[in-house]
């Protein structure tokens, strides 16, 4: 068959998409960066070592939208090729040669590296961080979007702002710059790593040193003012720490570990090497921690320093190796912290999500290179859980650290993993293999039999929702009959999230003076409608220990006794609640959807709602506030700038919801004539997306 002209460039194309490099080998990387923050720029040099393995007559490095200056190889200019995305140098280079290539550039990026709060004159949350996950480095460092490429690191940041400089390694020098309030600050690395996990941050931090059992330094960063937040947002940190390097059974393999929270990050964290960087949004205080912390998180980054970094995947078909295994490590320290009743209930939240998944979108294979989150995370961990099941906890560990122990700063597959497995156990492990990773199915009828097997109250849970189903007027007479012999947290909280709607306001009070946090936050949410013989167990909720209990509490008493609203607003004001605010947006949007409070105020608390519509408040803070002001009508021109603003976001589902509320005001032909007055107001990018969005 003929290929056209335009197919043969299309393949010529791809190949060089895919083209791997195997005749020099990259060993040590000097980088130095100096950002701009007020620019978005970054000043770049790096040095690199390599090693010619075969003769060779170029080499390339990735290199997204950089401007190069300079090219040099062993101290000499040298011609190269730039297409805006990958250099190419070419040098005719012989075998067993050692060479070092240097590269001066500016990079702009428009991703991975993210500068915020530095467009105005107040020193307030200013930022800078980089997310490099898979093969983003290369947009604002010179380097491998291959994974197979392992570099020793060493990072020299130039800063002429008095902040706190953070990045992988060691911190070996700071030295004053003469002519500012900046800092050189100068990083070392001990072992190579993929580029992907090469990354900073810097902002107005303060830290706190801890040292784990076997003498390794975890730095816990923190801005000045969340010092009253330290604890609860890092606790068990040592505790994580000593019980992976435990279960794991292989040493913590770098010279130190640091966190760094951060605002506006795209995930719940990123495991840079030695340098984990985390949503601000988990940095807590203790009432947030009965629902949401940071000890999974914690656990789950720090387990990804053996396996993604101390072994990486050599493509994203073997994912698993990286994503299930950080999970399954994070839900052994949940396990540990919190019990087998907490583990064990996870583990059935997570099977019947897999099932839901897996009956509406016929679901994923472990093997399959684009599978999402859900797969490599959760059906991922599972997999580990039933082959620990299958061979056993003793011969699971040896299995694992004779794989870490031998594919240690290496690449790696399923078939590397599996094949030390099998020679632990001495077991054929194709069965496991066909169900858990080839098999797009979760295998949930096995998932359930393992927990009734394992966990008691999960057995007693189907035992109890079955009875019910069969007897669903007999719900309460059933509950009633085992409640007091149950001693599970998490079988009382789901059997009232289950049955709550059918069950007497006698009972439900009873559960209320007597349950735990979970317990009596199970029966607020499980109720649609307040009873009036229940309304003075309820009020009592709004001073529980749990920001989720005490906003599905606020909202469900207003809406259903209106003529107490005064006194449900003032029993809640000044309660802020987790860091995006829950519970403050919602007081202020339901003060001001109330006619009869503080009437007089109504502008400060619109005042105060709108503010969190700005581009200083975390995003989720700003979706809350944006959503609750579509709801009562309340967009102004400053509402309505920050919304469109929203509309080109970096984190992507924010934007996404931001177009959404956009889209949906601009349905009307007075509100799209609203938003051409703002126009002014606009960056030209901002301009842009609008004249796309209405048409013009």
């Amino acid at each position: 068959m003929k290929l056209s002209p335009a197919v043969i460039f299309f393949l010529f194309v791809q190949f060089l998409s895919g083209q791997t490099q195997d005749k020099v080998d990259f060993i040590h990387a000097d980088v130095f960066i100096e950002p701009i923050p007020v620019e978005n720029r970054i000043n770049g040099s790096v040095t690199y070592h390599f090693n010619v393995i075969e003769d060779v007559g170029s080499f390339f490095l990735d290199a997204v939208n950089l401007e190069f200056s300079n090219v040099s190889l062993d101290g000499a200019q040298v011609d190269y090729d730039y297409n805006g995305k990958r250099i190419t140098i070419k040098n005719q280079m012989k075998e067993g040669g050692s060479h070092i290539v240097s590269l001066d550039y500016v990079a702009q990026p428009k991703q991975t590296v993210y500068f915020l709060g530095w467009d105005d004159a107040v020193r307030n949350n200013e930022q800078v961080w980089t997310q490099g996950q898979g093969k983003y480095t290369s947009y604002w460092l010179p380097s491998f979007d291959d994974m197979t490429e392992k570099v020793e690191f060493d990072i020299k940041i130039t800063l002429k702002e008095d902040y706190t400089v953070i990045a992988n390694g060691n911190l070996i020098k700071k030295v004053a710059l003469p002519d500012s309030n900046g800092h050189v600050w100068q990083f070392d690395m001990e072992e190579p790593m993929s580029s992907y996990l090469v990354g900073f941050a810097i902002g107005d931090y303060i830290k706190k040193t801890i040292e784990s059992s076997s003498g390794i330094p975890i730095e816990l960063y923190y801005e000045p003012k969340d010092s009253l937040k330290v604890e609860p947002t890092y606790r068990y940190t040592k505790h994580i720490f000593d019980f992976l390097q435990e279960e794991i059974s292989v040493p913590y393999p770098w010279q130190n570990y640091k966190q760094v929270p951060v605002q506006d990050f795209l995930y719940a964290g990123m495991e840079n090497t030695t340098c984990t960087i985390f949503s601000n949004q988990y940095v807590i205080d203790s009432t947030a921690f009965a629902d949401k912390n940071y000890v999974n998180v914690n656990a789950h980054e720090l387990a990804h320093q053996w396996f993604g970094n101390l072994v990486t995947e050599t493509s994203s078909e073997h994912h698993w190796l990286h994503e299930g295994f950080a999970t399954f490590y994070a839900y052994l320290s949940e396990k540990d912290i919190f019990g087998e009743d907490y583990f064990y209930w996870r583990l059935l939240e997570t099977a019947e999500a897999l099932r839901n998944f897996s009956e509406e979108d016929q679901g994923e294979a472990l093997r399959d290179p684009n599978a999402g989150s859900l797969t490599f995370y959760e059906k991922g961990a599972w997999a580990l859980v039933m082959l620990q099941e299958k061979v056993g906890k003793e011969v699971f560990k040896r299995g694992v650290r004779n794989y870490l122990d031998k594919f240690a700063f290496k690449n790696v597959t399923i078939p590397n993993f599996i094949n030390e497995l099998e020679k632990a156990s001495g077991t054929d492990l194709a069965d496991f293999e066909a169900l858990w990773l080839e098999n797009p199915d979760f295998p949930f009828d096995e998932a359930i039999l393992f927990l009734k097997e394992k966990n008691t109250s999960i057995k007693t849970y189907f035992k109890l929702n079955k009875q019910i189903a069969q007897q669903p007027d007999s719900a309460e007479v059933i509950l009633a009959r085992n409640w007091s012999t149950l001693s599970s947290i998490q079988l009382k909280e789901n059997l009232i999230l289950n049955h709550g709607t059918v069950l007497s306001s006698q009972f439900l009070s009873k559960i209320i003076a007597s349950g735990d946090v979970k317990t009596r936050q199970a029966v607020i949410l499980s109720l649609n409608k307040i009873p009036a013989e229940l309304r003075a167990d309820i009020e009592g909720l709004l001073r529980d220990k749990s920001y989720t209990t005490i906003e599905a509490t606020l909202y469900r008493l207003w809406t259903d006794f209106p003529e107490s609203r005064i006194k449900y607003l003032n029993t809640t004001d000044g309660i802020v609640g987790f860091p995006n605010k829950n519970i403050r947006l919602l007081w202020l949007t339901l003060a001001l959807v109330t006619p009869e409070y503080n009437p007089g105020k109504n502008a400060v608390y619109f005042e105060e709602l709108s503010s969190y519509t700005g581009a200083e408040h975390h995003f989720e803070t700003r979706m809350i506030a944006f959503q609750y002001l579509n709801n009562i009508g309340g967009f102004t021109d400053t509402v309505l700038k920050n919304l469109v603003e929203s509309c080109s976001h970096h984190v992507w589902h924010f934007k996404k919801s931001a177009r959404t509320i956009l889209n949906d005001f601009l349905q009307s032909d007075e509100n799209t004539e609203r938003i051409k007055r703002i126009y002014p107001l606009l960056s030209q990018e901002e301009k842009q997306y609008l004249e796309k969005t209405i048409g013009e």
